[in-house]
């Protein structure tokens, strides 16, 4: 699910310009959400994608925009992030000096010192009309994104006294869209969002892919057959049903694992002590926080986990292979 950044294309406007790339992957299950995110912006709506970590959001949100046409313009949420950090800030200071020697007697002098504005993400878009991505916008401070509240509804950005000018406004470009991502607000290090925020976006929740989805992924973005997908979504999928540590594992756990399966030639069995070894240290991780009496509780459940799926996937093989050969039996007696 990945995107082509081309920096040479449309270079007179700041921001990344973006591609659909051929290796995104488009399921029914995709599709419906791509298709109802362009309809919500193209009518002049801003989108907020809102789902777990690891579900593809931000992916999705680069698909978007790259489907849009218009350049783009990113920015991360951030803890520290203030106003000024969105829209701009005095960033210097220009001095002049002019000596006047016309006369030879009399030597003038002028000074002029004036401060440097700096326009920053937020005002840049609006001014070129980009499409603007915050990723993770919940991860700042809710009074630091009161400045969106007129860009979205009124159309207007607010800016402050600046580079020795009064403070003002500038009028948004009508081509300026905007897509939000945000993880649930439980996770750590995200803030409440104001209900003002909230009550301009187009909120659409992104959960886990389905299992046709998740599979055609892993093979798109690692290599790896269809056999060993299946078998490493089953197994992040099981985990995940058991619902102890927010949803996880991720996609994104399943892409790292066949990613490295396909780095070191392993294959999905439990057979195979490479693939036990990734899994035990990739799934660890997601299970991590997960103790009892201070102990690790879920090394033995990930094994158990990897083991019933691979041994369920054997046995499934083997089904087929003595349905297939019943059936060529019967098929000679004929």
């Amino acid at each position: 699910m990945d995107t082509i950044v081309n920096e040479n294309t449309r270079p007179e406007e700041p921001g990344l310009c973006l591609e659909p790339s051929n290796g995104f992957v488009v399921t029914p299950c995709i599709e419906e959400v791509v298709e109802s995110a362009l309809a919500y912006l193209k009518a002049g709506y801003p989108v907020h994608l809102s789902g777990p970590a690891g579900t593809g959001k931000t992916t999705l949100a680069f698909h978007v925009a790259a489907k849009l046409g218009r350049n783009v313009t990113l920015i991360h949420g951030d803890d520290e992030f203030g106003t000024s950090d969105l829209i701009g800030k005095d960033s210097g200071y220009s001095k002049k000096k002019l000596y006047d020697n016309f006369i030879h007697s009399v030597v003038r002098s002028e000074e002029v010192m004036q401060t440097i504005w700096k326009d920053n993400p937020l005002t840049n878009a609006c001014k070129i009309g980009n499409v603007l991505i915050y990723d993770e916008f919940n991860r700042t401070k809710p009074e630091a994104n009161n400045v969106l509240l007129s860009v979205l509804q009124e159309g207007i950005l607010g800016i402050p006294k600046r580079g020795g000018q009064r403070s003002g406004y500038i009028e948004v470009h009508p081509e300026f869209r905007a897509i939000f991502t945000s993880n649930p607000e439980e996770y750590a290090g995200t803030h409440k969002t104001q209900d003002a925020l909230m009550d301009r976006l187009v909120t659409i929740q992104i959960h886990h892919f389905d299992c046709e989805t998740e599979i055609k992924i892993l093979i798109a973005r690692s290599g790896i057959s269809r056999e060993d997908a299946e078998t490493i979504v089953n197994i992040i999928r099981k985990l995940r049903s058991m619902g102890v540590n927010n949803h996880r594992p991720s996609i994104r756990t399943g892409i790292m694992i066949a990613r490295i399966l396909a780095h070191r030639g392993g294959h999905a069995a439990w057979e195979d002590p490479i693939f036990r070894r990734i899994c035990q240290d990739v799934l660890n991780a997601n299970t991590i926080k997960v103790t009892r009496d201070g102990k690790l509780i879920m090394q033995e459940k990930i094994a158990e986990i990897v083991q019933k799926v691979c041994n369920m996937k054997n046995l499934q093989k083997e089904e087929s292979l003595f349905s297939s050969m019943a059936y060529c039996g019967l098929t000679a007696k004929k």
